[in-house]
């Protein structure tokens, strides 16, 4: 995540100061008010094909990460899955054998209860 938050902050970057060189290079020109305008034209559109490429790339960009994450949800939930299945049969495997465990002692338990009352 990171990865992303500096890549959007270098985007950021990149255009702002792509912005501020045009402005600065433009103002500092020493050209005729025509010359000036169409040259302003010409940046603008070189800057909205640049915004265009840019904005594409992220959306690529985002689409992979969303693949990725997806791919890895249902990996992630693939193996709860099968984690869960395999406590459960455990589980049930453990509830059996304590129940076996009781079905055998119940009736040593109840001999000297029976010896005491005949007794």
């Amino acid at each position: 995540m990171s990865d992303r938050d500096e890549f959007g902050a270098f985007l950021i970057g990149f255009f702002v100061g792509g912005v501020t060189g045009a402005i600065a290079a433009l103002l500092l020109a020493p050209q005729s008010g025509a010359e000036t305008r169409t040259l302003i034209h010409d940046k603008a559109i070189e800057l909205k094909d640049k915004a265009s490429e840019s904005i594409e790339d992220a959306y690529k960009k985002a689409e992979e990460a969303a693949a990725e994450a997806q791919a890895r949800f249902e990996d992630l939930a693939s193996k709860t899955k099968v984690r869960a299945e395999e406590l459960q049969r455990r589980g049930t495997a453990l509830l059996e054998e304590q129940k076996e465990k009781l079905g055998r002692k119940k009736p040593a338990a109840e001999k000297p209860a029976s010896d005491e009352a005949a007794a």
